[in-house]
């Protein structure tokens, strides 16, 4: 029996020279291609076909399309009664876009019983451009002004595609995703992509998406492939966005 292979990518190939995502691997699940770059067209063009990077420090560039994908609907977040009174009380405060290299690199942190990180210094560098060029983005978690929690990812079109959360107190990465998950909704997002699953996604309700029906749902929500501008400009108190009866996250 043959050994599967997969596509190797040369930093001079186009963006455009990923294979078809169906040519993906089933183990491991998903592994697409190798090699290439983190050159911003070729993150962007990856994202909007579904495909996505996940290497360790001292591999080559890993290209990633499981099947199924991971996913949430932004108007289906589970926000556990319990934790909805907590919040109702809190002295946290939430922010967008201001701690952006604070929120990657207490993603990219060891975590207890973890060895490494798959946020490279290289994966650093790549995702800081893409925030430059108004592509990634952030969601924070204060507690007076301490970074407690939060998530980054990329919004292109009407689609945002999650890459790490992190929390230094309970239930701070949960919130995060609530928030965020809230401005998608009034936003008209059509999906949060969680890319891998897991019980704690599965718990605030995520789904698992056959591939083929998520690559069709990219090719519609990243039509146009626009940048997301409109972000809270404010540190807002949690209480605060809680009591907005607009906020279709709390209905």
């Amino acid at each position: 029996m043959s050994t599967p292979r997969i596509a190797w990518i040369s930093q001079d190939d186009p963006p455009e020279a990923f294979p078809d995502i169906a040519a993906a691997l089933t183990v491991p699940d998903g592994l697409l291609a190798a090699g290439g770059n983190l050159a911003p067209d070729r993150l962007l063009y990856a994202y909007r076909r579904g495909v996505f990077p996940w290497f360790d420090s001292g591999q080559p560039i890993l290209w990633w399309s499981p099947d199924p994908r991971c996913v949430m609907l932004p108007d289906s977040f589970h926000l556990a009664r319990r934790l909805r009174r907590s919040m109702q009380n809190s002295a946290l405060e939430i922010s967008f876009n201001k701690a952006f290299s604070a929120v990657v690199e207490a993603c990219a942190a060891n975590r207890v019983g973890q060895k490494g990180t798959w946020i490279t210094d290289e994966m650093i560098e790549a995702y800081s451009t893409l925030h430059g060029q108004g592509w990634a983005h952030s969601v924070e978690i204060w507690r007076d002004d301490e970074l407690v929690g939060g998530l980054y990812g990329l919004a292109i079109g009407k689609a945002f595609f999650g890459e790490s959360m992190f929390s230094q107190e309970s239930n701070a990465s949960k919130i995060a995703m609530w928030t965020l998950c809230g401005l998608l909704v009034r936003h008209r997002f059509e999906i949060l992509d969680c890319q891998v699953g897991s019980p704690h996604l599965t718990s605030l309700g995520a789904i698992l998406m056959p591939r083929s029906e998520f690559a069709a749902l990219l090719e519609r929500a990243c039509d146009p492939a626009t940048k997301f501008a409109e972000w809270p400009q404010n540190r807002m108190p949690l209480p605060a966005l809680m009591s907005l009866d607009s906020d279709p996250a709390l209905q």
